[in-house]
Formats: C-alpha cells, structure tokens, sequence
C-alpha cells in the first residue's frame, strides 16, 4: 500500500466509527450487553484517549532521531479517565480533529520520511510506515467490539 493510500484509510477511520454507532441511544451508547466488556462509550473514548498517543507518537518519529515511544495501559486508562461520563460526540469530534490534522501532516512528508524510526518501550524499533498502519487498523480493530454490542442489544449494524 502506498503512503497516499494508507493515508486515506486513516481517514476513513472516524466515518467509519461514526457509523458503528448510528442510531443507538444513550442508554444503549452506555449499557454493557456482553459482560465483561467495555460498553460502546468506553470503547469510543478509548479510541479517543490513544488517537492523539498514536498522533504523538507520529509526530515524534517526523521530527526527533530515534524517539522513544512510550506504551501505554488500556485498562489504567479506562479505569482512571471516567469514559462512561464522557460525550460521545465530542470523543468522535476529537478522533475527527487528529486524523484530520495527521493526515495534512502525513501527506506532505517526503519519501525518505516513511524510513524513519522510532524506539517503543514494549514492541522496540517501529518505522514511520509500521505506526501509521497500527493508528489505521486502531478504529477498524474496535469496531468488531461495537457491532458485538449491537447485536447483543438487538440493534443490527
């Protein structure tokens, strides 16, 4: 896939969430329907809490020699950061606002920039190319867990 095409699935990303959630209410945007599990808030606010880490993380490989990508917890941040309180439009206009920003950034690097590296805490050595398709795949991955829930309350997708 070319740098372009990556890019414009990235993009693609928050239509796509967009989407998953259509036509749930608030009670159904909050319930919990597989246990377990994240409701569909939590999950949208996750997406929301790691965008701009995945962005950071982006930005810092554009710009520094070899930066260290720091890893982050999921659960830490899920657990400390009262998702079931957030609003859901705002989390998705804040997805929206990320890639946006990223992808006007992203589309004018020059080619060599697509080499460049940076250091994660936890998976080592990443390239330019490697972030950007974890940051693409990030909301594709998630919107199983959304359809999940869905269909557990009865709404289909």
């Amino acid at each position: 896939m070319t740098p372009a095409e990556r890019i414009a699935e990235y993009q693609r990303g928050p239509e796509l969430l967009r989407q998953a959630v259509s036509g749930l209410t608030a009670e159904e945007i909050r319930a919990r329907p597989v246990p377990g599990k994240w409701s569909t808030l939590e999950v949208v606010c996750h997406l929301a809490d790691f965008d701009p880490i995945l962005a950071d993380r982006l930005k810092r490989i554009i710009a520094l020699d070899k930066p260290l990508l720091m890893g982050a917890d999921e659960n830490r941040f899920a657990a400390a950061l009262c998702p079931q309180d957030r609003d859901l439009e705002e989390e998705l206009r804040l997805i929206e606002l990320t890639r946006s920003q990223m992808a006007r950034i992203l589309a004018k690097l020059p080619a060599d920039a697509w080499s460049r590296t940076g250091i994660h805490s936890e998976r080592g050595e990443l390239n330019l190319e490697r972030v950007l398709e974890l940051a693409t795949r990030h909301i594709t991955h998630h919107l199983a867990f959304i359809a999940e829930k869905r269909k557990a309350l009865g709404r289909p997708a």
